[in-house]
């Protein structure tokens, strides 16, 4: 008698389980259409982008010149890739929408994340029950997203910065000046390239191959990538340098703040140090010039 009892009530509870989340299950506004776009947003015409946590700082992104750029908590170039993740919520489709009502159920009366791109705002609340996928609200409407938009979003702000040493147009150089770096320094190491397409290094104290030149500028200078970034103030003290010659006539400028276990290069027009491995580090920092550093 007493197993029935408890029996009938683990199903009454079990009952009144299932019939709380039917309840307070969000209602679809229209199952009709198989998707709902968030927006009509263009994101190649935003300028700015703000992403809100909770107890942190606001990381700010504007567009500079074309260029996007952090101005908080870091300045520096912005990564492209990094911004269009963040921007993509604003062309988002959702398989499910709810009406903008009784946010609390969706956990956006107090939202986990905000992104402003512009005018326009997009508030991330709690987790879809079944799905797993998360509720975005934008405008009257909240949407049922899959969660990889905020991680875009939510990403540690560094990992936001443009890892590139060198933007597209700085990767045009027609020279180097690598006689304030101390194995270079006794020769006075210099790498510059002629009117009539070839590489000139100075001194000439030994053979050198054009193809073999041509080859460690196109490996170890175009579109190189740090492993890292982080933000890097000057000091006070020396340090040993190479100088960029670029297309423009303008010259570029970057301090060897660490040569092992890693290459530490830092720049100071931008404020940024980067980390390079150490054996990529040294074939930078070391043209093929036909005799060996002194």
């Amino acid at each position: 008698m007493k197993s029935r009892w408890i029996l009938n009530l683990v199903l009454l509870l079990l009952v009144a389980g299932i019939a709380a989340f039917l309840y307070l299950r969000p209602k679809p506004v229209d199952q009709s259409a198989p998707t709902y776009p968030l927006s009509k947003l263009d994101p190649n015409g935003f300028s700015h982008v703000g992403i809100f946590l909770p107890g942190k700082p606001p990381v700010l992104l504007e567009k500079q010149q074309g260029r996007w750029a952090m101005t908080q908590p870091y300045q520096g170039r912005a990564d492209l890739a990094m911004v269009g993740r963040v921007l993509s919520v604003a062309v988002a489709s959702a398989k499910e929408k709810f009406p903008a009502t009784d946010l609390a159920r969706f956990g956006l009366d107090n939202p986990s994340l905000k992104v402003k791109v512009d005018n326009e705002e997009f508030s991330f609340g709690m987790y879809h029950p079944v799905t797993g996928e998360q509720f975005v609200a934008y405008k009257d409407t909240v949407y049922v997203l899959p969660t990889i938009y905020s991680e875009g979003a939510t990403t540690q702000p560094l990992e936001l910065l443009d890892k590139r040493l060198l933007n597209d147009e700085e990767q045009q150089i027609v020279g180097f000046d690598f006689s304030k770096l101390e194995q270079w320094e006794p020769t006075g190491m210099l790498v510059d390239m002629q009117k009539n397409g070839k590489w000139k290094i100075t001194p000439e104290k030994g053979k050198y191959n054009q193809d073999e030149i041509n080859e460690w500028y196109a490996a170890n200078w175009q579109n190189v990538s740090a492993i890292s970034v982080e933000p890097w103030k000057p000091d006070r003290q020396p340090h040993p340098y190479v100088t960029l010659k670029l297309k423009n006539g303008k010259t570029l400028r970057l301090d060897k703040i660490q040569e092992s276990p890693e290459l530490l290069l830092a720049r100071e027009d931008l404020q940024i140090l980067y980390h390079l491995p150490q054996d990529a580090g040294f074939v930078m920092l070391n043209p093929p010039a036909g005799f060996r550093p002194e």
